[in-house]
């Protein structure tokens, strides 16, 4: 009698604890069900339909399995967007590649890597828009803009995000004869990446543009030391020379 009332304690004891659980789990689920009710409520002038904080919680729990799907369903066609858009821009088309990050950003917004993204591929249209049309030029700044913007998007997302910040520095210092402006963004992202050569290159132009020339002369120096490969040794040691040759006369 004495194990089959402990046997049967202990079988309470867990349906008790099994049931504390399902409480927790379901109290937790319906308190997210009753924020998001209160958020939905909030964001339209007279409550929105249903009229009611309780109608709303009531329609989200009936509906919860669905709106999760639609949810998960959505990231992922972001992320083959995404995808879409990295292959065509592999393959060289640029402006295709731009519609498909559209898109993967209309599913996913909070991605810093899209705006990067975006950034790279309309920087490459916009050089290569040569004047086929009577609104190349048009065509141009617009996609000049767009990466300027889509880039200082992604760094305003994530400023420990390195790659925007060369992409930028590249684009004022080359495209947009901005080098003050871009020296800033080019020295953050060699305090991330210290020992990438062609940010260094770009920096180096920068300052040369901006007639820093003693601390471009540094930067290749750096260059020369620190990287074997022969033909970059030398193209540094040509800059170095141009521009003290520049300098002294």
């Amino acid at each position: 009698m004495k194990k089959i009332r402990e046997t049967v304690i202990g079988v309470i004891v867990v349906a008790a604890i099994i049931a504390g659980v399902l409480w927790v789990y379901n109290n937790e689920r319906n308190k997210v069900n009753r924020d998001l009710a209160k958020r939905i409520s909030a964001l339209s002038p007279r409550g929105g339909p249903p009229n009611t904080i309780e109608g709303l919680r009531e329609a989200i729990a009936l509906y919860e399995a669905q709106i999760e799907r639609n949810v998960q369903e959505g990231a992922q066609t972001g992320a083959y967007w995404k995808i879409l858009a990295i292959r065509l821009a592999d393959r060289g088309m640029h402006r295709d590649a731009l519609d498909a990050i559209e898109r993967a950003i209309y599913f996913n917004s909070d991605d810093p890597t899209l705006f990067y993204l975006t950034g790279e591929y309309a920087s490459i249209v916009a050089a290569a828009t040569v004047g086929f049309s009577a609104n190349a030029a048009a065509d141009k700044e617009h996609f000049v803009r767009l990466a300027e913007n889509s880039y200082l998007r992604a760094i305003q997302m994530d400023a420990g995000y390195a790659r925007p910040l060369l992409g930028l520095g590249i684009l004022y210092t080359f495209d947009q004869n901005r080098p003050a402006e871009a020296i800033p963004l080019l020295e953050r992202y060699l305090q991330l990446l210290s020992s990438d050569v062609r940010g260094m290159f770009v920096l180096a132009r920068a300052y040369f543009m901006t007639s820093n020339y003693e601390m471009a002369i540094e930067l290749y120096d750096r260059i020369i030391a620190r990287t074997k490969d022969q033909k970059i040794k030398a193209e540094a040691q040509n800059n170095i020379e141009t521009i003290r040759n520049l300098m002294y006369g």
